[in-house]
């Protein structure tokens, strides 16, 4: 019993000095929806520098709240800074419509029925 102690001890040692000494692994830089939401640096903007919206890559071309946003597809800008949509409807177009009822964006944006859309399905009887 006093070997395996002593053994596993020792194991234990050797598995901490060797953990210190090693060098850390880098990993690669990924960038989440969520990180590119929340960070404020990034794309951060003013009415004076809002030119910032308009670069590669940035989330929108429109300067709301020192952020740049997407007014075209953003539910909480939907046609313009602060014009958030209401429970249940999404932003197509610039517009708050209800995916589920509207013809001319049934089940998703601009998916036009020919006659009614009926809970995202269209001409569904």
């Amino acid at each position: 019993m006093a070997k395996i102690t002593a053994f596993l001890l020792f194991a234990l040692v050797v598995s901490t000095a060797a953990t210190a000494t090693a060098v850390p692994v880098q990993l690669p830089v990924r960038r989440s929806r969520f990180l590119l939401a929340t960070n404020s640096l990034l794309y951060s903007c003013s009415k004076k520098s809002s030119a910032v919206c308009l670069a590669e890559g940035s989330p929108g071309a429109t300067c709301c709240g020192g952020r740049c946003v997407d007014t075209i597809t953003s539910g909480d800008h939907c046609g313009g800074c602060n014009k958030a949509c209401k429970h249940g409807r999404t932003c197509c177009g610039g517009s708050c419509v209800d995916l589920l009822s509207d013809r001319d964006n049934c089940g998703s944006c601009s998916s036009q029925c020919s006659k009614k859309c009926y809970y995202g399905f269209c001409d569904y009887a």
